[in-house]
């Protein structure tokens, strides 16, 4: 199968999903700064939501690019990912309105971690559907950063019950080290 479906499918269910997020935002009352004080932490979570599904936007796009064809594994692999993605704009706004509170906050971290590995099993997916001579394979074979991500999440997630700001330190963590441009793929495309 030709991966065009896939690709348009999964750009306009991350185009909804943030959709969905900024139309949750709640315009302020008021015009001046402090009326900016009482929705700050859903700004605040919305805007890392927002890179975290931009991030993986990105990923996909460079991932499906060293992808040549899809199968039947792979079309599953990615509906698994959406899935969990699908639940980022609910996990923004629980723990945006509720100041992270413990429980949002481990649930957001939850699906995060959930996140990476729907990536990871699609990734595999890809990679196995390509045989032994998988570009992707070649490009991401010591994938340091994403170990590093599902340590943070699975860190995170007890975290968020001790100290709810270590746990969001980790999550903003994750997302500086994913905005860093991971050369691999344009590497071996450029080639």
């Amino acid at each position: 199968m030709h991966k065009g479906r896939l690709e348009a499918f999964s750009d306009g269910v991350i185009a909804i999903l943030i959709t969905i997020m900024v139309l949750e935002l709640k315009v302020p009352r008021g015009t001046d700064l402090a009326a900016l004080r009482p929705v700050a932490p859903v700004l605040l979570v919305y805007a890392l939501s927002f890179v975290f599904l931009g991030i993986y936007w990105n990923n996909h796009h460079h991932m499906l690019q060293m992808t040549d064809r899809v199968n039947g594994k792979i079309l599953w692999a990615n509906l698994h990912l959406l899935f969990w993605l699908s639940l980022i704009p609910f996990v923004t706004g629980w723990m945006g309105e509720n100041h992270a509170a413990p429980l949002p906050t481990a649930a957001y971290g939850v699906v995060l971690l959930l996140s990476a590995i729907a990536y990871v099993v699609l990734q595999s997916a890809i990679i196995g559907a390509q045989g032994e001579g998988s570009r992707l394979k070649a490009a991401v074979q010591s994938d340091t950063k994403a170990r590093i991500s599902l340590a943070s999440y699975v860190a995170a997630i007890p975290l968020s019950f001790v100290d709810r700001r270590l746990a969001l330190g980790l999550y903003v963590a994750v997302a500086l080290l994913w905005l860093v441009p991971d050369r691999r793929i344009e590497k071996l495309l450029n080639r």
